[in-house]
């Protein structure tokens, strides 16, 4: 059964020192995946990560929603924390206006092959630094059907704070693992999956045309925010896929891309 501490002060528990100064600044100067940690920010994104089959280590909550926090680890031997909003912010160094943190410990990322064996459509990001957009496109992801999503080793944390507040907590949804690159390639290769990168290039097929007879397995390939996919993962493609822009724009946003491309290669299934 859960163990229920009230703090009212600053305390020297050493299990409160996983909430310690949560800002995103100081997460990025310490590496956040220490201890085999990541931190759920939410009601909404604990109760996901719990029918996910994580574990927390501890939850901390404020005061009026113990009671839901109570509901949602019922039958869990975990220490929750509550306190006021005032407490809370000295702790982590911000407002926890979504009233629920907890510290979970990370799951064990499947083997890729596990992963690719059998899926229709694969999403793979290159190199994705910034968080927002890694939780917009599991989103998507989660939304529109994919399978898996393979990311690779300088993509940023599916399981950083603000991933998983992006993503509405579908990073526990969709089927995720670590991939090495460029060995990638062959791997998804070899798994039988189309590869098609989203890039600007003279040798690009229009996505609706690429959509209309796409294979049935595909691997959309996403580079990083700026410079795009790297020049390895152009040449490495099948096929090399743009969306058509107007309005004077040449590209979108990459989680939005991944939205676009997502939608029009679901279709594939309705022909």
């Amino acid at each position: 059964m859960p163990e229920v501490v009230r703090v009212i002060a600053l305390s020297d528990d050493p299990r409160l020192a996983d909430y310690a100064n949560l800002t995103d600044v100081a997460l990025r100067r310490r590496l956040e995946p220490a201890g085999g940690l990541y931190i759920a920010e939410g009601l909404k994104v604990l109760r996901r990560a719990l029918a996910a089959g994580h574990a927390p280590r501890s939850v901390l909550t404020l005061e009026r929603d113990l009671p839901e926090v109570l509901d949602a680890v019922a039958g869990v031997a975990v220490s929750v924390f509550c306190g006021d909003a005032a407490v809370l912010e000295a702790i982590t160094g911000f407002d926890v206006h979504r009233g629920v943190l907890a510290a979970m410990h990370r799951p064990v990322l499947p083997d890729p092959r596990e992963l690719l064996a059998g899926a229709r459509t694969v999403v793979v990001l290159e190199d994705v630094v910034e968080h927002a957009n890694v939780g917009a496109m599991f989103r998507s992801a989660a939304a529109l059907g994919a399978d898996a999503v393979l990311v690779t080793p300088r993509c940023a944390d599916p399981l950083y704070r603000r991933s998983i507040k992006v993503s509405m907590g579908t990073v526990f949804q969709v089927p995720w693992t670590r991939i090495d690159w460029p060995d990638g390639y062959e791997l998804v290769r070899e798994a039988g999956l189309h590869l098609a990168a989203l890039a600007l290039a003279d040798e690009a097929v229009e996505l609706d045309e690429f959509a209309a007879n796409a294979p049935e397995r595909v691997a959309l390939l996403m580079g990083t925010e700026g410079d795009g996919l790297s020049r390895r993962a152009i040449a490495e493609a099948d096929t090399v896929v743009r969306i058509d822009m107007a309005g004077g724009v040449d590209s979108l946003n990459v989680a939005a891309a991944s939205a676009v491309a997502l939608h029009a290669i679901r279709r594939r299934g309705r022909r």
